[in-house]
């Protein structure tokens, strides 16, 4: 029989077990949590204060894999447009960040968006999407609505051209109006919509950044590194999520964000280079592999 480690020892180890378990979903942790402490401990040699690698590394990633397949329920064609209008309005918001000296209230009114979305308040996101996609199509278009906007607006150091010097009013409509048609779906469901993670606002940031330079300048349609890899790491999750679930509400929000971001790049074609193009690929393999992982063949395990 092995000797049980001293008192000292196994309160050390039983913390660092506890810190483990925190990578599992509260409601788990409420029901199982105990359980597997004790058969944690109980295996853990005399004398053991850290837990072996292996043990730790099962803990996490089990943790990590119970969280989304704790997300995964509800509707999940309601939840994926949610992601996918949540995409959105993260990236409207990125587009106006670096101008936010500039524009004030209409950065703000973008945030506030991208917070009612994200809480789940889809007849509050209605009106501010509207009106900030209606002064963002008119500066597009060279023209004033609300208040008066010294044009071309130029950015902060985030950014190094003036807003929407790339785009033209009818991509930026197209993904407000797509944004909209989102919310005034989820708004007409009925049944109130899931707060998403604060980290939607991080990665907003992240994206507003127009560096580092990577593309030639000379390029009439440049495409921000540091965008691109927010992007390729929402669809990595969301592939992984899809994978891990088995659920496909992932690639539906996959699909809705690359759907709109094929139609900016179409709205350039002329422009286009294998650096956009393989941009697009990236995304779209990500997409794919996130549709069809839900369809992978089953394997039976223990909850």
């Amino acid at each position: 029989m092995t000797a049980a480690p001293p008192a000292a020892a196994m309160s050390a180890l039983e913390r660092r077990y506890r810190r483990l378990l925190r990578a599992y979903p509260r409601a788990y942790r409420a029901a199982h949590g105990d359980e597997l402490l004790d058969v944690l401990l109980e295996s853990a040699g005399p004398g053991r204060t850290v837990p072996v690698p292996r043990e730790a590394w099962g803990l996490l990633s089990g943790g990590v894999r119970s969280r989304i397949v704790h997300l995964a329920t509800g509707n999940p064609w309601k939840d994926g447009l949610h992601l996918g209008v949540t995409a959105l309005a993260a990236a409207q918001l990125a587009a106006l960040l670096p101008y936010a000296g500039a524009m004030p209230l209409w950065t703000a009114a973008s945030a506030l968006a991208l917070v009612a979305v994200l809480r789940g308040w889809a007849w509050a996101a209605i009106p501010l999407t509207l009106v900030v996609g209606m002064k963002a199509v008119a500066i597009a278009g060279g023209r004033q609505i609300f208040d008066l906007t010294l044009l071309p607006v130029y950015p902060s150091p985030l950014g190094d051209q003036a807003l929407f010097a790339d785009s033209g009013p009818y991509v930026v409509a197209g993904g407000y109006a797509v944004t909209l048609a989102g919310l005034g779906v989820l708004a007409t469901r009925g049944r109130p919509l899931r707060a998403r993670s604060w980290w939607w606002c991080a990665a907003a940031v992240a994206a507003a950044w127009s560096g580092p330079q990577w593309m030639a300048e000379e390029s009439t349609f440049s495409l921000s590194l540091s965008r691109m890899a927010v992007e390729a790491a929402a669809f990595g999750l969301a592939a992984g999520g899809g994978y891990l679930a088995r659920d496909y509400r992932w690639a539906l929000g996959a699909g809705i964000y690359l759907a709109v971001a094929s139609g900016d790049l179409a709205a350039h074609s002329a422009e286009l280079t294998r650096q956009h193009l393989a941009y697009w690929g990236v995304l779209a393999v990500l997409a794919l592999w996130a549709a069809g992982a839900p369809f992978r063949q089953r394997r039976h395990c223990l909850d």
